[in-house]
């Protein structure tokens, strides 16, 4: 070649379509969209029927925010924000919210186990239940540790399994609501906000020895649809996936596709419910299948058992997975899923769920104390990761030209003040529980 000649150009890079991408907020809907979020959603639909279905774009906005922010914060930052927490507050303060995270999704890992049982309860013979529940505990945990310790790609293989049960599920319950024959009107009405008149104001309060709170329902839908535990580990998930400063656009609109997925199949759930048990109330996951089944009819039901399942095993190993990472993340290890230490962290807070289940499915009591010991932590790891990325995502250290802009920073306030109440709430009621 001679010295004339000019130098070749470099081959342009090839980016994937932009649904090929999607892949961490799949992952974080399905560990938010669990067995508590679709008995809450069928319960207030089968509350105030279609009357609150606007609240459920609000919550999605606010998740929306947050999940976006914290993927904005892991692309822009180059790291986690638990690295990055690291870098500008310190290691103890990064280990404090990875310790927070760890315990919370390990005291509420026992309610995962007993929804797959429930869902198992919901679909076998009366006479089996005894046997098929326990083991069914037991051999799903015995196969996602088996999984977690073979896996030598656990992010993608884990990405290409949510996709696959976010397909389920929005087949499953989407069919179920078309066969439960919704009225347009009344549905399109249910999107202007208003308060229905059986919603009475009010903070939780003893009567009788019992405690009454009135607006248990409306501050659950809050709490689980908007998850900020949810929202701070996108950022790990968005590592995970590879994505740098050009892949920005990417992880904004993948939040944004997650949130979508979160919010859509809360609506379809809360339509369901609203026009098949109208004033019913289910306990869990169990109850709304049985409630559902003569309704459905026979060929409804049996799909929306299978987006049951799907709905109870998805947030099992996800939820244990946040845990684990969080936590040798927080402590400065090495923290891919892939790495030894969010490995066996992992596997750790899947055994524990799996024994505390099957102590309560032995002995027929709830672990209460562990109940209390998960909404203490709540009040306060929601205003601590709420305030941790509305810190990172205005730091120009961090985001360089990336900042939040006045809106995001608007719609943030809002949601951390909405978390700040719901920690309040929660104290008060903790308060009426030990008293």
């Amino acid at each position: 070649m001679s010295q004339d000649s000019p130098a070749p150009e470099p081959a342009p890079v090839v980016r994937p379509p932009w649904w090929k991408s999607i892949g961490p907020a799949l992952i974080t809907a399905c560990v938010v969209f669990g067995p508590g979020s679709l008995v809450i959603s069928s319960n207030i639909g089968a509350e105030y029927r279609y009357e609150l279905l606007w609240m459920l774009l609000l919550t999605g906005l606010l998740m929306g925010t947050y999940l976006t922010m914290s993927a904005r914060v892991a692309v822009a930052g180059g790291a986690s924000a638990f690295t990055l927490l690291a870098r500008e507050l310190g290691r103890p303060f990064a280990g404090l919210v990875g310790v927070v995270l760890c315990l919370t999704c390990a005291a509420f890992q026992f309610s995962n186990n007993l929804a797959v049982a429930a869902a198992v309860e919901a679909i076998s013979p009366q006479s089996m239940q005894h046997i098929t529940m326990p083991a069914s505990i037991v051999l799903l945990n015995f196969v996602l540790i088996t999984f977690f310790i073979g896996a030598r790609e656990v992010y993608r293989a884990l990405e290409r399994l949510m996709k696959f049960m976010v397909a389920v599920v929005l087949i499953s319950f989407l069919f179920s609501m078309f066969m439960s024959q919704p009225k347009f009107a009344d549905v399109v009405m249910g999107f202007v906000p208003s308060l229905p008149e059986a919603i009475e104001l009010g903070v939780p309060r003893r009567i009788e020895g019992q405690i009454d709170d009135p607006m248990i329902l409306i501050a659950s839908l809050l709490g689980t649809t908007f998850s900020v535990a949810g929202a701070f580990f996108q950022g790990n998930l968005v590592r995970e996936k590879g994505w740098k400063l050009e892949d920005y656009d990417r992880g904004i609109g993948d939040a944004i596709a997650g949130v979508c997925v979160l919010t859509g199949v809360s609506l379809v759930i809360m339509i369901t419910a609203a026009t098949a048990i109208p004033g019913r109330q289910a306990e869990n996951i169990g109850d709304l299948a049985i409630m559902l089944q003569p309704l459905l009819g026979a060929y409804a039901f049996p799909v929306f058992c299978i987006g049951l399942l799907a709905v109870a095993m998805n947030p099992f190993l996800i939820n244990a997975m946040i845990g684990g990472t969080a936590l040798a993340d927080g402590l400065g290890k090495p923290a891919r899923l892939s790495d030894v230490w969010p490995r066996t962290l992992t596997i750790a807070v899947l055994l524990l769920g799996m024994f505390i289940a099957l102590a309560a499915l032995t002995t027929g009591e709830r672990p209460v104390n562990l109940i209390i010991f998960g909404q203490a932590l709540t009040v306060i790891g929601n205003p601590l990761m709420a305030g941790s990325l509305l810190y990172l995502a205005n730091r120009h250290k961090v985001m360089g030209d990336r900042r939040n802009t006045w809106l995001v920073n608007i719609l943030g306030s809002v949601g951390f003040l909405v978390v700040l109440l719901m920690a309040i709430r929660v104290l008060w009621r903790i308060v009426l529980q030990l008293t």
